[in-house]
């Protein structure tokens, strides 16, 4: 243990002895690390804004010409009971009309109607806020075969786009993720192995006095870690710095529509956690440079 500590001590000392070089290998890691962090995030505001919009998943629910009262009532007692219901309203058919008079300017072609027209709606929204379209069509299908509904109507189409872009969204960022991650330890590798270059003759007489290959390696390890830590801790400052800059003009685009989004970081725990990531890539890359380095000594 107590080697553990010294070489994680002494591999940090080491970065800070070459302040720049470190800098720039901290900088490199973060232009990498940073694409796809800000993906999602991008993806998490996507998501954030797919809830906004969630009316979209909004189904009208017309009910037929002339339907009881009683009925009507009993229909949504029934409904108010579900648990895949989220919302539930009734406009009737008065309320409609009047609705419909207001907003249209047609109020005299209106007045001049014998009888009102326009049926009685249920506005139903899903209890699942990520419902899936497929699931989103049997609720609707379940709501069209009471007997005293006409129609249960919704924009599919809207909900089935929204849908696909936000699984294209996700495999993106993943397959980016995964790529730029290899980019990472590739790095990372590539900067261990200069380091190795430079302490040969310290690697040699440590090996010659008993030295095991987990012994030599878990200096490097570690400076894998500080390498992908600090380059880690530097796209969350400039992840944090963007989402700053543009969270002011964005939220007053949103007041401008009524609205009270707000761009969402990684917050705390999604930045802990990416900074663990970009540390454990700097692992992986250190394991493989060292690891590769050990077998050719061994080899000669």
């Amino acid at each position: 243990m107590a080697h553990h500590s010294t070489n994680a001590v002494g591999s940090l000392l080491r970065l800070l002895e070459t302040p720049i070089q470190s800098l720039m290998t901290w900088l490199v890691v973060a232009i990498a690390t940073t694409l796809p962090a800000t993906l999602f995030v991008v993806l998490l505001n996507l998501q954030q804004l797919g809830d906004h919009w969630h009316s979209s998943s909004q189904i009208s629910v017309f009910l037929k010409q002339g339907a009881r009262a009683d009925a009507v009532e009993a229909l949504q007692k029934k409904w108010q009971a579900r648990k895949d219901i989220g919302q539930l309203s009734y406009i009737s058919p008065d309320a409609a009309l009047k609705e419909f008079r207001d907003q249209s300017g047609l109020g005299r072609v209106v007045d001049s109607l014998d009888n009102n027209p326009l049926p009685g709606v249920f506005l139903v929204r899903p209890a699942d806020t990520d419902i899936s379209p497929d699931e989103l069509e049997t609720l609707r299908k379940s709501l069209a075969d009471e007997p005293v509904v006409e129609e249960a109507a919704v924009d599919m189409q809207w909900v089935k786009r929204l849908h696909q872009i936000m699984q294209l969204a996700e495999r993106m960022t993943i397959a980016l993720s995964v790529l730029l991650a290899l980019g990472v330890i590739l790095i990372i590798g590539n900067t261990i192995r200069l380091t190795i270059e430079n302490r040969r003759d310290e690697i040699l007489v440590t090996r010659l006095v008993g030295g095991t290959n987990a012994w030599l390696r878990r200096p490097f390890l570690y400076t894998g870690l500080w390498y992908g830590l600090g380059g880690g801790i530097v796209t969350t400052l400039l992840l944090a710095t963007g989402i700053a800059w543009l969270n002011q003009p964005v939220s007053s685009l949103a007041d401008l529509y009524q609205s009270s989004y707000r761009l969402q970081g990684l917050g705390f725990i999604g930045s802990l956690q990416l900074i663990l990531l970009a540390g454990l890539t700097g692992v992986i890359g250190a394991w493989i440079a060292v690891s590769r380095h050990l077998r050719q000594s061994e080899a000669h």
